[in-house]
């Protein structure tokens, strides 16, 4: 099936959709049935967060980065990875919960490795202490990842490795996004990681629901995993 061309209007339809999906399950083929139009969608919305992650992750990256291995996790379609290849790294492992996303990551031709997980109900099917670098881009929001992921992130990540996260802070996000930040502070004060950046960006991607005019905004973290 291929992609369709969609107004505006009907983009936002969809995206509003996922939220009314109450089970993980009811999530996945959700994903599933949007995967051969979510880039075109996404675009549609002015959707920043990967090549924004990007950018803080490689500005404050100071190992080798065609070397580094990269876990992405909840990678979707690719649109994280084919923003980080621009930016010189060029290994990676994907992880996703929809089958459909999976398929068409992997006709990108850019992960050495494709997983299939459900964030939340499985356990992150790594290595511990195995990867340079760890990205969740997209996923850490009330409506689908618990914010608890954070510590398997920083596991999977090697002593002095990488881990960059993003989040929304629109209002029906401001409470998830207390809490994953009282988790990333916690884990601070638990010697797991160090801060190494927060970037605040007010042109996010633009909002689906009527309170929300123009853009949204969001926000990207970057950790360092404590050395052994």
């Amino acid at each position: 099936m291929s992609a369709v061309t969609r107004t505006f209007e009907e983009v936002k339809d969809v995206i509003l959709s996922v939220h009314k999906n109450a089970t993980n399950s009811d999530k996945m083929t959700f994903y599933n049935n949007w995967a051969e139009n979510y880039d075109q969608d996404v675009a549609i919305v002015d959707y920043r967060a990967p090549s924004l992650a990007a950018k803080s992750l490689s500005d404050h990256f100071t190992g080798d980065c065609d070397g580094a291995v990269v876990l992405d996790v909840a990678c979707g379609t690719g649109l994280v990875a084919a923003q980080l290849k621009k930016r010189g790294f060029g290994h990676f492992v994907g992880i996703d919960g929809s089958k459909g996303m999976l398929e068409l990551a992997k006709k990108t031709g850019l992960y050495q490795d494709l997983r299939l997980c459900m964030l939340g109900e499985q356990e992150l099917p790594v290595q511990w202490g195995s990867f340079d670098v760890v990205v969740i881009v997209g996923a850490l929001s009330s409506s689908h990842v618990h914010f608890s992921v954070v510590r398997e992130l920083c596991k999977a990540t090697k002593p002095g490795g990488y881990i960059c996260m993003t989040t929304r802070s629109n209002r029906d996000n401001l409470e998830y996004k207390a809490a994953l930040e009282r988790e990333l502070k916690l884990m601070e004060e638990e010697g797991l990681w160090s801060l190494v950046d927060i970037t605040e960006v007010e042109e996010w991607e633009k909002g689906v629901t009527e309170q929300e005019k123009g853009y949204i905004s969001g926000l990207v973290y970057v950790y360092k995993a404590s050395p052994l």
